[in-house]
């Protein structure tokens, strides 16, 4: 912490000034220049890449609680602070721990780490090892919206199950990506008694991200939010090992298996249905694991609405507050991921919505809550830790609308909501980006199942309605489009060091996008109307009970 002084005195100078900054916009209520402030410091090497639980990524809590105070928001953390700690454990595998090793009627056979198999750690106990029969039982999900259960006429109890990556392409990405998400999966097994479990790569999933890439993150630790009782979120001690198998290790648990892998393959690219059955020989796992518990703050305000009733119910922003830190590259040398765009615009485009906000908190029936949560790029910590431990009641949170990497390199013509199409929330996104002189688009990568994937996710699990704000595909440039611009970031910059400020960041961009947001904010907490889920929606049946 004997940095910490001199890094706040930074920042405070990066707001003071900043180099060239851009004009503001006489038309926004938005300062380009306040969100330029807040990335560059954000982004900058002094923190280096605000990892989850460093000294630098406490700095960033801190600047962002050091906005809040100036702007004279309600604390609503821990204690009557603006910092909720979130009890963290991070799990690391121990170098050459891992062991798989097949064993058939011809012999034993030792899987190679990490060419044909990967392995992480367990996150409890540091030492395991198991051997079982081995089921092999699809994809291995059960979810009675599909009218589809994976585990019918399979006995797995006491068994080692190995399930397909993914699930039936056919099925509604969003939906699906839930109901197949390896949370879920691994729940399905371990209600059904089994001790282990194995994932296998497809061809499919190959096409997407290939096997070789998770080399990459070997080295990282896992990390986890845990109870009070110190148990990690969606852990299930009977699961006592696991592997991810590629497709030549895929292949020798299949050789005299009652069906070929190659014909499973098949099925699975040409939406056949799969059965499962029993699988030749066992397999064993062994690993060990190392442990660390830290702490890491996520950060929460109020403004407080104006009606007496109203008052007492929330629109929550957030946005993930914690990048990647710095990670070794394949020449041993230290590099630094800042995530200026991932997520630096994300908590700016907050912070300036808050003093926006805040100054027209007179008019606001409803309630304001900020977050900026931690953890997110370690698998939505801080905002599953948040949903989990509301520090407001959380049948009060009205709305969540999160922001996660908007892309200000463009000057883009349209936004997207991720999830809109579940709640009555879009028509409140359609008036603020009509206000704005945007349209809002329909999600234009539905095969991505992007809904389920940032922090707002963690809201909707709790039944909350929510979005997942960004820039959309189009620009006012004809060339080039607005998607193309983000298909290029994501090959080029996303989680990588080059995600810095040295982009073309047009601020003016990002004012205009932060507009919108606050227009969200007016839409939500001035009227009398507060959103709900659309009748017979999936999330809202399974999350609120809504039917």
């Amino acid at each position: 912490m004997k940095n910490l002084s001199v890094l706040l005195c930074i920042a405070f100078a990066v707001l003071a000034c900043t180099q060239e900054p851009p004009a503001a916009s006489p038309s926004l209520l938005v300062d380009p220049v306040r969100l330029q402030a807040h990335i560059e410091f954000l982004a900058s090497d002094n923190l280096r890449g605000r990892d989850t639980g460093s000294v630098d990524y406490h700095l960033a809590a801190e600047y962002v609680a050091s906005e809040f105070r100036q702007l004279g928001l309600t604390p609503a953390g821990d204690e009557g602070s603006f910092f909720q700690q979130v009890p963290l454990l991070e799990h690391r595998l121990v170098e050459g721990s891992a062991s798989a090793v097949l064993h058939t009627e011809a012999g034993d056979i030792e899987l190679e780490y990490p060419t044909q198999y990967i392995m992480g750690p367990d996150r409890m106990v540091p030492e395991q090892s198991l051997s079982g029969e081995m089921v092999f039982v699809g994809y291995g999900i059960v979810t009675e919206e599909f009218d589809h259960d994976d585990y019918a006429g399979l006995d797995v109890d006491g068994k080692i199950v190995v399930v397909l990556d993914g699930r039936p392409k056919a099925w509604p990405t969003e939906e699906g990506s839930h109901i197949a998400s390896s949370r879920e999966k691994v729940r399905y097994a371990a209600e059904r008694g089994a001790i282990g479990y194995v994932t296998l790569h497809t061809p499919r999933s190959e096409q997407t991200f290939a096997f070789e890439k998770n080399f990459k993150y070997l080295d990282l630790p896992g990390m986890s939010f845990v109870d009070a009782d110190g148990v990690p979120d969606g852990y299930w001690q009977q699961i006592k090992g696991g592997a991810f198998l590629n497709l030549d290790a895929a292949a020798l648990l299949f050789a005299d298996a009652p069906q070929s892998i190659e014909e499973i393959y098949q099925a699975d690219n040409e939406q056949q249905a799969i059965s499962g059955f029993v699988l030749p020989g066992s397999l064993s796992l062994s690993r060990k694991s190392s442990f660390r518990r830290l702490q890491s703050p996520n950060v929460v305000a109020i403004i407080e609405g104006s009606d007496p009733e109203l008052k007492n119910e929330y629109l929550v922003y957030s946005a993930h507050l914690d990048h990647l830190g710095v990670i070794a590259n394949s020449d041993g040398d230290e590099e630094i991921y800042n995530g200026a765009l991932d997520n630096a615009a994300g908590v700016a485009t907050l912070l300036e919505t808050a003093r926006v906000l805040n100054a027209e908190r007179d008019q606001l029936k409803r309630s304001v809550m900020f977050v900026t949560v931690t953890g997110e790029e370690k698998g939505l910590l801080g905002a599953g830790y948040y949903a989990a431990n509301p520090t407001v009641p959380i049948d009060s949170l009205v709305a969540n609308i999160n922001l996660d990497m908007p892309l200000f390199i463009y000057p883009f013509a349209d936004v997207v909501a991720f999830g809109a199409e579940h709640s009555t929330l879009k028509a409140f996104v359609g008036r603020a980006a009509e206000r704005a002189g945007i349209k809002l688009s329909p999600d234009p990568m539905p095969e991505q199942g992007l809904f389920t994937r940032s922090d707002h996710y963690r809201f909707v699990r709790k039944g909350v309605p929510a979005v997942f704000l960004v820039t959309g595909f189009e620009s006012k440039n004809p060339e080039p489009s607005g998607g193309e611009v983000f298909q290029a970031f994501i090959a080029d910059h996303y989680h990588q060091p080059s995600d810095n400020t040295d982009l073309p960041i047009d601020y003016a961009a990002g004012a205009l996008f932060t507009e919108i947001n606050i227009n969200i904010g007016r839409e939500v907490c001035k009227g009398s109307e507060r959103p709900r889920w659309n009748p017979g929606d999936f999330f809202g049946r399974t999350f609120a009970g809504i039917e």
